[in-house]
């Protein structure tokens, strides 16, 4: 009898040559390739060498940066404004709650909040339209219009203090604008713009408008690329005239970068500091009667003599309070118009 002799299938092994479960990595070697980049169990591509402490490698300057010179700030702030501390150091004591109780019985505070208040519920408003009115304007290509750009965005290069002094120059009471007002015979004596407290204000207001409206307009003509020519074309086909399009297409079109401007410009409002100082000199205007709330912190914060960086550590707190609910307003406002 002759012994025929088997092939195994293709494919197919003997039980005795069927692979045993694989052996568990040691605890080092786990350790190991959740550290070290290697190649990693189902990815492919990059995804292989990528670690999931790479993103937080890359994001660690920026996030140290932000721990530095944000959070510890306002950590330090929040607990000097429980204490007397000076602003040059020394023993500081824990006084509980009595910096905010100062602060909502001043009457400087108060004066301080006023004058901020009022300078955001004006210079808002004009800021979110008047660069949309002027973006506008100079979004079409029309001869020398590249010329206009430049020169409704040169203001925004220039230093503040340098804006400051050149406003100083021309509302002075011998200044360009008065001389000029006087020899057109349009006044008689000079508008004291730096001397009055309402003119300082509001001269203040107008240096800020004018300084931050090329910034903006460059915003409303990034947002005004995104709105649909073809709206305008039937809207004007219908019969619409400009002002109509402008307020019917234009405007729900830039919605969102309107929001954006509008809280922007709220809290750069708030924190306004150098236009008072600029044009109310070192007080604040006469008798200090248009100090912003950071002008009132320089003041009751950081003085080295009569200064007391608790309470101005309080104001302070006060200040951040103010700016947030401002941009939780304008955030829900936002969601409000997208829904």
């Amino acid at each position: 009898m002759t012994a025929q002799i088997t092939q195994p299938v293709s494919g197919t092994e003997s039980p005795s040559s069927a692979p045993g479960p694989a052996p568990a990595p040691s605890r080092l070697r786990r350790l190991a390739r959740a550290v070290l980049p290697g190649p990693a169990p189902g990815a492919n591509g990059a995804a292989m060498y990528r670690r999931w402490w790479l993103p937080w490698l890359w994001t660690a300057p920026a996030i140290g940066c932000a721990v530095v010179f944000g959070v510890f700030p306002f950590l330090n702030t929040l607990l000097l404004s429980f204490t007397n501390a000076k602003p040059l150091g020394g023993t500081a004591g824990f006084v509980g709650l009595d910096n905010y109780t100062r602060m909502l019985q001043d009457d400087d505070f108060w004066l301080a909040t006023r004058n901020s208040v009022l300078y955001a519920v004006i210079v808002v408003p004009l800021m979110v339209l008047l660069p949309l009115m002027l973006a506008v304007l100079v979004e079409r290509n029309l001869p020398g219009i590249g010329f206009f750009r430049s020169a409704f965005y040169t203001p925004v290069l220039a230093s503040s203090v340098v804006v400051g002094l050149s406003w100083q120059w021309l509302l002075a009471d011998d200044g360009l604008v008065n001389t000029w007002l006087q020899k057109a015979h349009l006044i008689k004596s000079a508008i004291p713009f730096l001397s009055d407290s309402w003119l300082i204000l509001l001269s203040a207001m107008g240096l800020t408008l004018w300084k931050g409206l090329g910034w903006y307009t460059v915003f409303y003509l990034a947002a005004l690329g995104n709105v649909p020519r073809e709206l305008h074309e039937a809207a004007q086909m219908d019969g619409a005239g400009a002002v109509r399009r402008f307020w019917h297409i234009t405007v729900p079109g830039v919605r969102t970068a309107m929001m954006l401007v509008g809280t922007l410009t709220g809290i750069g409002s708030l924190r306004v500091f150098t236009e008072i100082y600029m044009l109310g000199s070192s007080t604040g205007g006469p008798g200090g009667a248009d100090r912003t709330l950071p002008f009132y912190i320089r003041d009751v914060g950081l003085d080295p003599i009569t200064g007391n960086a608790g309470y101005g550590s309080a104001v302070s707190v006060a200040l951040f309070a103010l700016t947030l609910g401002l941009t939780l307003l304008a955030q829900r406002l936002t969601k409000e118009d997208e829904s």
